[in-house]
C-alpha cells in the first residue's frame, strides 16, 4: 500500500504545478508591464521632447512614475490584506491602463509627467498585487520555485526594452509606447479574472475597521521626499542646499510620524510588529541592500564601459547581459533547490558571497581592463544577486499569517525601491567628479566609479552579515498560514 502511495504522489504535485504555471500567466504578464515600461520610455525620450518640448523636465517623466510607486506600494499592499489581493491586482492594472493612455494622449510636458506619476499609481499597486496573489495561491516551497519567473520577467525587460522602446518609437510613434500597454493590460485582467481562483477569506469578527489614513499620507510623504532628497541630490541641488536639506528633514518628520501613528492604528498601513520577526526583519533589509548593490550597479557598469571602454550606449547595455544571464539562471536553480528542500539559507549565504566577491573585482577596473575580463566580474556579480533577488520576498511571506501577505510584499518591494534610490544617490554621489581637475576623461571614467563600487562593497558585505543571521526555519509544502 505504501508504495502504491508513493507511486501515485507525484501526479497530483504535477497537476499543481501544470496550474500555477497557468495561473502565472496574467501575473508574469502584469509585472511585465509595468518592469518593462520603465525601461522602455527611456530610449523614445529624445523623440517625445522633440515634439513635446521640455527638455529639462526630462528627469520627471521618470522620477514621477517611480515616485508614485513607491509612496503607495503599502497603500496597495493593506487594501489586498482588508479587500482581496485579485482586485488589487485588477484595480491596478485598470490605473496602469488609464495611466497608459492619458500619457499617450499627453500635449505637453506637464501633462505628461503628471499622467505618468498616475501611471506610477498603478505600478506599485501590479508589484505587490502580483507578488501578493502568488503568495496566496502557493505553497511556500513551492513558491521559491516560480519566484525565479518573476526575476526572468526583471531581466528580459532590462534587456529588451530600450531596444523595444526605440523601434516602437521609430516605426510607430512615441505615443505607441504608451498606446501598446492598453492590449497587454487587457489580456493581462481577462487572464487574470478567468485563471486565479483566490481561497475564500474567513470573514473578520468585530466592528468594521477604520482605514489608517493617517498612517498612509504619512508613509507617501515620507517616502516621497526621502527619494526625492536623493535623485535630486548631486545633481539638480548641491547636497548641502536648502532644498534638499529640507527635504531630508521633511522625510525624518513624515516618518518619525508614520511610526508614532502605526502604534496607534487598529489596522496599520504596515505593521511595525511585523518587524520584530527575525527572518522577516532580514529579509526587508536583504532587498534594501540587494537593491543598492544591483540597481547602482546597472546604472554606472555602462558608465564605466562608455567612457572608458569607447562603447556606445546600446553596446554597453548588451555587456550587462553575463550579469542579467547569470542573475537569471541562478535565480532558477536556487528556486529548485529550495522548492526540493525547503532550505535557503545557505543559498542567501552564497549570495552575500558572491556578491561581495563580484564587488570586490569591480574595485580592479580599470582602463586596460578587457571586454571579457569585465564581463567576467559582472557575471560573479550575477550570480550573487541571482541567490538573493527573489528568494527574499519567499522567506518574507512565509514569515507572516496570510492575512498580512499584502503588508509583508510591499514592505520588502519598499524596501528594494528605497535602496535602489539611495544605492544611485550614494555612487553617483561618489563618482560625481568625472572628468574635472584636467584629468583626461577616460582614465578620469575608469577612476571616478571606482568610489562608486567601494559603496557596493560595504554594501555587499552587509548583505553577507544578515544573511548570516537569518535563522532557518525550512519552508513547508502546504498552503500559507492562515
Amino acid at each position: 500500500m505504501a508504495a502504491t502511495t508513493d507511486r501515485a504522489a507525484p501526479e497530483p504535485r504535477a497537476r499543481l504545478r501544470a496550474g500555477i504555471r497557468v495561473t502565472l500567466l496574467p501575473l508574469l504578464l502584469a509585472l511585465l508591464l509595468s518592469s518593462l515600461d520603465t525601461m522602455v520610455i527611456g530610449t523614445a525620450m529624445p523623440t517625445i521632447v522633440g515634439d513635446l518640448g521640455g527638455a529639462g523636465q526630462l528627469a520627471w517623466t521618470v522620477t514621477a512614475y517611480t515616485l508614485a510607486a513607491a509612496a503607495t506600494t503599502a497603500v496597495w499592499g493593506k487594501l489586498g490584506d482588508l479587500h482581496g489581493h485579485r482586485g488589487v491586482l485588477l484595480a491596478a492594472l485598470g490605473v496602469f491602463a488609464a495611466g497608459s493612455a492619458l500619457c499617450a494622449a499627453a500635449q505637453d510636458m506637464p501633462q505628461l509627467i503628471a499622467f505618468r506619476a498616475f501611471q506610477g499609481l498603478g505600478a506599485g499597486g501590479i508589484a505587490v498585487g502580483a507578488m501578493s496573489v502568488l503568495g496566496e495561491l502557493v505553497p511556500p516551497r513551492e513558491r521559491a520555485r516560480y519566484a525565479g519567473m518573476i526575476t526572468g520577467v526583471l531581466a528580459v525587460s532590462m534587456i529588451g526594452g530600450p531596444p523595444a522602446g526605440g523601434l516602437v518609437t521609430d516605426h510607430l510613434g512615441w505615443r505607441w509606447v504608451f498606446l501598446l500597454n492598453l492590449p497587454l493590460a487587457a489580456l493581462a485582467m481577462g487572464l487574470a479574472v478567468l485563471l486565479i481562483r483566490v481561497p475564500a477569506r474567513p470573514p473578520r469578527a468585530g466592528a468594521p475597521l477604520r482605514a489608517d489614513y493617517a498612517g498612509a499620507a504619512l508613509l507617501a510623504a515620507g517616502v516621497t521626499a526621502l527619494v526625492l532628497a536623493t535623485t535630486w541630490g548631486g545633481g539638480e541641488y548641491a547636497w548641502g542646499s536648502p532644498v534638499i536639506l529640507g527635504l531630508a528633514g521633511g522625510a525624518v518628520v513624515a516618518l518619525a510620524g508614520f511610526l508614532a501613528a502605526e502604534r496607534r492604528a487598529a489596522e496599520p498601513v504596515l505593521p511595525l510588529r511585523l518587524f520584530r520577526i527575525r527572518n522577516f526583519a532580514l529579509m526587508s533589509v536583504l532587498a534594501f541592500l540587494t537593491g543598492f548593490v544591483m540597481f547602482g550597479a546597472v546604472l554606472y557598469l555602462p558608465l564605466y564601459q562608455q567612457a572608458a571602454q569607447g562603447l556606445s550606449a546600446t553596446g554597453s547595455g548588451l555587456l550587462l547581459l553575463p550579469m542579467l544571464a547569470t542573475l537569471l539562471l541562478v535565480s532558477q536553480l536556487s528556486g529548485r533547490y529550495t522548492a526540493r528542500t525547503g532550505g535557503y539559507r545557505s543559498a542567501q549565504v552564497a549570495g552575500g558571497a558572491f556578491m561581495l566577491a563580484g564587488t570586490l573585482l569591480l574595485t580592479r577596473l580599470g582602463t586596460g581592463t578587457s571586454r571579457l575580463t569585465t564581463g567576467v566580474f559582472m557575471a560573479v556579480l550575477g550570480i550573487g544577486m541571482g541567490f538573493l533577488t527573489q528568494i527574499v520576498v519567499t522567506v518574507a511571506q512565509s514569515s507572516v499569517q496570510v492575512r498580512e501577505m499584502g503588508a509583508a510584499s510591499s514592505a520588502v518591494t519598499l524596501c528594494r525601491t528605497l535602496g535602489s534610490s539611495l544605492g544611485v544617490a550614494v555612487m553617483g554621489a561618489l563618482s560625481g567628479g568625472l572628468g574635472e581637475h584636467g584629468t583626461p576623461a577616460v582614465a578620469a571614467a575608469a577612476e571616478g566609479v571606482r568610489p562608486a563600487f567601494w559603496a557596493a562593497v560595504v554594501a555587499a558585505a552587509l548583505t553577507l552579515l544578515a544573511a548570516l543571521c537569518v535563522r532557518e526555519v525550512p519552508l513547508g509544502g502546504a498552503g500559507p498560514k492562515r
